[in-house]
């Protein structure tokens, strides 16, 4: 059973990650029928942490209370520099009784830290997941999901999708209805569905490249226009085969799966920015139809076209 719950803080801490766990795990809500949880926040020694906000704070208690903990949770920190060896072994010993190890945002460098991603599939913030898969090249990191729960080992990636996936652990020990009553008095979803691919920031614009550049701003000025490795080809005077062959040396893609991006990402544009219908979306992207349009949404981006616009559009004051 999910019981008890020790929050690792490591320095500099993020004030809104520690405070999603707080938010989950910290509060009495046994009057609602919820259960309760025996939780802590902890630091080395119990001595103050300070924070990335610019302020410290003093954690009442030191690892001890990790050290039987049925969920031991780790904010982001200081992601340069490996944690205080005790931490790591705070780690290593809840991981092997069996325990939940939960890492929010970039806390999974502290697992990483400890080995406890070796072989595995994780996440972290889509902004940190490049150096994640460096820094720990044994561990799968998937880019384009909120959370990875592989064993007993859950990652989240940036700041709210800690919610998704502490209240997966709370569906998964507690049920359903625990869940959905927790999201309910958080004001969140009991369940998001995509991943974090929907909420990357990816400029519309094409890839600054030595050679290709006019082929790939005449491409992107014609999007709705049908266009293949052979007519690219043709504009940049080059045989098929050696042009698909400069393409990916230059922007490290296929020219297919470049001009595909491009396409979803004009779409997400419209759907942000317009009123225009999923059809006429689809044909102005070049997808032709609106099931080409969410057959590419939905493995780019684990969504459909309808759900993201009904996340993102814009809304007049």
């Amino acid at each position: 059973m999910l019981e008890k719950v020790a929050v690792l803080a490591l320095p500099p801490v993020a004030v809104f990650e520690l405070g999603v766990l707080c938010e989950l795990f910290g509060y009495d809500r046994t009057d609602e029928g919820l259960p309760a949880y025996e939780f802590s926040v902890c630091s080395v020694g119990g001595r103050p942490v300070r924070t990335h906000a610019g302020f410290s704070l003093s954690p009442s208690h030191d690892l001890t209370p990790a050290e039987d903990a049925d969920l031991v949770a780790v904010v982001p920190n200081n992601d340069d520099q490996d944690p205080d060896p005790e931490v790591l072994e705070v780690l290593r010993r809840a991981h092997a009784r069996g325990a939940w190890v939960m890492s929010v945002c970039t806390g999974a460098f502290a697992l990483g830290a400890a080995g406890l991603l070796d072989g595995r599939r994780c996440t972290t913030h889509w902004r940190h997941t490049d150096r994640l898969a460096a820094r720990f090249p044994t561990a799968r990191v998937d880019p384009d999901v909120l959370y990875v729960a592989d064993g007993n080992i859950l990652t989240s990636a940036g700041t709210a999708a800690a919610v998704d996936c502490g209240l997966h652990l709370i569906r998964q020990e507690q049920g359903s209805a625990v869940a959905t009553q927790i999201a309910r008095r958080m004001v969140m979803p009991p369940h998001r569905d995509g991943g974090q691919a929907q909420f990357i920031e990816t400029p519309l614009q094409p890839i600054q490249c030595e050679t290709l550049q006019p082929v790939l701003a005449a491409v992107m000025a014609s999007l709705d226009r049908p266009h293949s490795v052979e007519t690219m080809a043709a504009q940049a005077h080059m045989a098929p085969r050696t042009f698909a062959r400069r393409f990916r040396a230059e922007t490290g893609a296929t020219p297919h799966d470049w001009l595909t991006n491009q396409r979803v990402l004009l779409a997400r544009r419209l759907l942000e920015d317009s009123e225009l219908g999923v059809d006429t979306i689809a044909v102005r992207c070049g997808f032709g139809s609106a099931a080409t349009l969410r057959h590419h949404f939905g493995h780019r981006l684990g969504t459909t076209p309808q759900a993201y616009r009904s996340t993102f559009k814009t809304r007049a004051a």
